[in-house]
């Protein structure tokens, strides 16, 4: 599976956000560019799809941005990731229907329907929250490095 540089940066963009959630600050998209080193521009591309998703609010103003529509532990990254990558979780396309249904059938049954559905759960089970904790994980294990 290969997730698009849209899916990876709406994923990290909305880790970032999340990290925020306790404070309820709106988070602007310039910061989130300057974070994590991500046009600006690309970015409000992701965020119009995050917003009609309803994953995100926007607030607009002087202290506007953007900040999660839901508590981190109630979004997960296949709903993340299905905002933004529509051709990922599309039904793959019929192959030989007209001269060999009996085959199609079989691999859509065995295969496709399979994977798709493997992939969903699995995404399914990793909420935002996960991913948050994860990062802090990250921080305190390089805190603890020690060089000799």
């Amino acid at each position: 599976m290969r997730i698009s540089s849209k899916g990876r940066y709406g994923l990290a963009a909305m880790i970032h956000i999340g990290q925020n959630y306790a404070s309820n600050e709106c988070i602007t998209i310039i910061s989130i560019s300057e974070k994590l080193g991500i046009s600006k521009i690309y970015l409000e591309q992701v965020f119009s799809l995050l917003k009609r998703a309803e994953l995100v609010t926007a607030a607009k103003g002087a202290q506007g941005g953007y900040r999660l529509a839901r508590s981190p532990e109630s979004i997960n990254a296949y709903e993340i990731l299905r905002a933004l990558e529509q051709s990922l979780f599309e039904k793959t396309e019929e192959s030989v229907t007209e001269h060999a249904n009996e085959i199609e059938q079989a691999m859509r049954k065995c295969v496709y329907t399979v994977i798709d559905n493997t992939v969903k759960e699995a995404l399914e089970k990793v909420s935002l929250e996960s991913l948050i904790q994860e990062v802090q994980d990250q921080r305190q294990g390089e805190a603890l490095m020690f060089y000799i």
